[in-house]
């Protein structure tokens, strides 16, 4: 299948949007991913707004790098809340990758399909966060379905909907030393490959298809590639901390020259092996690696 070149999801499209590690230092976090070569955007503290104009904390804010298609985000903690908390339970856990999100184009209407095919859904939250932008203060406003806590194991897996991408994907912030310009795949090790693939499908509206890796979702920007253990060690050289886990994700680069040098330069371990460079995560960010490739086809778990 042909992946889509566009920003954000049109009919019914469905992209993985973007990754989130939890962190328990927001300045060491930005630090970490500006070390790895990548320009992190200011940090923001995200909130709920109010049909009265007031804006409740969430008890999150972020740190982002944005590429021209998707971004990765790095949430810490800013309140004693409800989805503050569980951030400090996902990092107790392991610290490093805890969200993957998928964007469509009408949110309400997945929340619906989801709940529909028998997963508990939370309401629809409306979020926004302060952004600066060129031509002065904004905000980035979104549209968010989630599920009820423990029905995905694997994280804070969401469907969100893109209501700002003009404030969201500013263009001085897409370009990185290190290369990168898009997010591809995500890679989740379980203990039971087909009935995480069977939850994930369910979820995304999507079949399960077959990779030489195991279990995969393939949707209209990215893919989500389920495996064991055992393959994820095999292929990319890491030893999951528990299970589930979300322990790698892919990046589209320019040149892998260039991100190698990069790494090398930040005193970051690299591996590469046929058209494909491996680097596990600063310690601030977390346990997991980041896969670099040119070419999507490239990917250990595509081939």
């Amino acid at each position: 299948m042909e992946e889509s070149s566009r920003q954000l999801p049109a009919g019914e499209e469905i992209f993985l949007d973007h990754i989130g590690h939890f962190a328990a230092d927001r300045g060491a976090a930005g630090a970490a991913l500006a070390q790895a070569g990548f320009a992190p955007t200011p940090p923001s503290v995200q909130v709920n707004p109010g049909p009265d104009g007031s804006a409740t904390p969430t008890g999150t804010g972020n740190v982002t790098a944005m590429f021209s298609r998707g971004y990765v985000e790095v949430l810490f903690k800013t309140a004693d809340t409800a989805l503050g908390r569980q951030l400090d339970t996902a990092r107790a856990r392991y610290p490093g990758v805890h969200l993957i999100a998928f964007a469509v184009a009408d949110a309400a209407a997945h929340h619906e399909r989801v709940a529909q095919a028998g997963m508990p859904m939370q309401p629809l939250v409306s979020m926004q966060r302060p952004v600066d932008t060129a031509d002065g203060p904004d905000v980035a406003a979104f549209t968010v379905a989630r599920l009820s806590p423990g029905v995905m194991p694997e994280g804070r897996i969401q469907i969100l909907t893109h209501h700002t991408e003009h404030t969201v994907w500013q263009p001085r912030w897409l370009t990185h030393p290190n290369g990168v310009r898009a997010l591809l795949d995500a890679v989740i090790a379980v203990g039971d490959t087909a009935e995480a693939a069977s939850r994930f499908s369910r979820f995304l509206g999507r079949p399960v298809g077959d990779s030489a890796a195991g279990p995969v979702i393939a949707l209209d920007r990215g893919r989500v590639q389920i495996t064991t253990p055992d393959t994820l060690r095999d292929l990319i050289g890491i030893v999951p901390p528990s299970l589930p886990f979300i322990g790698a994700y892919a990046l589209v680069v320019t040149s892998l020259a260039v991100v190698k040098a990069t790494l090398a330069q930040a005193g970051l371990p690299v591996g590469e092996r046929d058209g494909a460079v491996t680097a596990a995560f600063p310690e601030a960010l977390g346990q997991g690696a980041w896969v670099f490739v040119e070419d999507p086809a490239a990917l250990p778990w595509r081939r």
